[in-house]
Parts: structure tokens; sequence; C-alpha cells
């Protein structure tokens, strides 16, 4: 990781909104050379796998461990402008536990789409019904890249309910029959990156727009949390440097060096220590 990295470290202002209402954006991170190697990327495996599973063009897709699929999505695992926002929230102790795409096409020519609540959910399955306390400890973020334009409603925008994380259930989805009245489209253009809390509840929504609305999704949290994904990275690792290594899970003290870390197995650590001095890595 090099020291360009230190130029986009946490902003104050993203810090308390992301404490306030659970997500904050990042725009316009990509270029647009990267965009077209993304979605190019995204077209060929999307194109794949609905032969495969013989999914049809008007299905969503959600592929999940995407990350060892293409050599152009490796290159956000650590990315400059904005990895730093990432250990700035969480700290050292992390590892990349989850990564998927989402493909939702158009609609079909005649299409109806049915009118209905939205999929209102918080992310990582049991934690949800097996932490105890209320709210439940944050543990993972995701970083969603947007590689087409969602700046206007009806283009299979994110939803979300700004502040939402801090309690287990909002009072606004009271109602099982009606999406909450304090739910928000979040408006992004193409390149664009939302940073957003695990436990916020937010939701897909349909695709009214002309053309697939493609987004990426990598999922981090710390070491000791199991990955959510297969993590099919193994063909990559000879070639990453240590940083890179320990976000795809490398451990040099086997099990023990997830929950009780040494020196080797947490790369972070040290970097941030030279780069920032002692009291970055106090804990």
């Amino acid at each position: 990781m090099n020291q360009e990295s230190l130029n986009h470290c946490l902003t104050d202002q993203e810090r308390e909104a992301f404490d306030r209402d659970g997500y904050f954006i990042v725009p316009d991170v990509l270029s647009a050379e990267q965009l077209s190697r993304l979605n190019a990327a995204v077209d060929r495996i999307d194109a794949e796998v609905r032969t495969t599973k013989g999914i049809g063009p008007q299905e969503t897709q959600n592929i999940l461990d995407f990350i060892g699929r293409d050599e152009a999505f490796l290159e956000l695992l650590d990315y400059s402008p904005v990895f730093p926002k990432v250990w700035g929230i969480l700290g050292w102790n992390i590892q990349l536990y989850h990564s998927h795409m989402i493909i939702t096409p158009p609609r079909a020519p005649g299409q109806e789409i049915p009118k209905k609540r939205l999929n209102w959910h918080q992310d990582s399955g049991r934690l949800n019904f097996e932490l105890e306390t209320n709210p439940q400890p944050r543990i993972s973020l995701k970083v969603a890249y947007f590689l087409t334009d969602c700046s206007v409603p009806g283009r299979a925008n994110l939803y979300v309910i700004p502040g939402s994380q801090r309690t287990n259930r909002p009072a606004s989805l009271a109602d099982p029959t009606k999406d909450p009245d304090d739910g928000q489209a979040v408006l992004v253009n193409a390149g664009s990156a939302v940073f957003f809390d695990r436990r916020i509840w937010h939701a897909s929504s349909p695709n009214h727009a002309d053309f697939a609305r493609k987004v990426l999704f990598y999922g981090y949290s710390y070491r000791w949390l199991r990955p959510r994904d297969d993590m099919s990275v193994a063909h990559y690792l000879d070639r990453c440097d240590p940083i890179q290594q320990q976000l795809l899970g490398v451990s040099h003290s086997g099990g023990h060096g997830y929950s009780s870390p040494r020196e080797e197995d947490v790369p972070l650590r040290g970097w941030l220590r030279e780069q920032l001095g002692e009291t970055a890595v106090a804990v």
C-alpha cells in the first residue's frame, strides 16, 4: 500500500455521517477507464452465469465471491481513494470477508413490475438474531461501487433508512404492508462508492431504466468473523503484497492469527504505525 492512501483518510464529516446516518457517499472515485474494464468484466461473468445456470435475461443476479474472477476486481481490494476510510472506521484487524455483484436488468417491454413493499433487511444473516444487544455491534461494513448511473430514482436504486443502524428494528417498519416514510433512495453517479454499516436497514428496488444496474459490493469485517463467501483467491496470493494477503485471509499463526494476531498476521498495523505513529494503533 502506498503513501497516496494517506491523502484519502476518513474525514471528520464522513465519520459523523457514518455514525449518524449509517452511510456516506464518496463520489466519482472510479475513472472512465476503470468503469469500462469493470463493466466488461461484470458483463462477461453475468453472461457466463446466466448460460451455466439457465437464468433468464430479465432476472436479477446476485453473484457471490466475484473477487477471484477477474484482475480488475483485485485492484479495488485496497484501492487508495477508498480503503483508508475502511480502516478509519474498523481499524487494522480487518479482512475482505464477502464480495458480491448484483446485476438488475431493465424490465422487458410491456412487463409489469408489481407494486409491493421493498425487501428491507440488515446484512449478515444470523448475526441479527443471535447477538443480544440493542443496537448490535457493527462488526462489518460494505463498500458498494456503482458501475452504472443511479443519480435519479427508478434505476434499481439502493434504499436506506438513515440512522436505523442505531436500533435493531426501526418503528417505521412496523407496518409490513408499506414502505417506511423515512426510507430514502441513494442517488449516485456511475463511478461513486457508497459506504454503509451492515446494521443499517436497506433494500433494493425495481429497475425502470432502459439499462441494467450493476453494483460491486466489497464487505470488510474483523478477521475473527468467518468469511461469508468461499473466497476463491488462492491464485492471487503469490503476487499480492502482505497487506493484500491479510485482507484476503492469510494467517501465519493458524486460527490463532485471526483472534489474537501477531505482527506478521496483520501487516496493516505495522504500516499504519510507520506512517501515522504509535497512537494510531494503540489498541
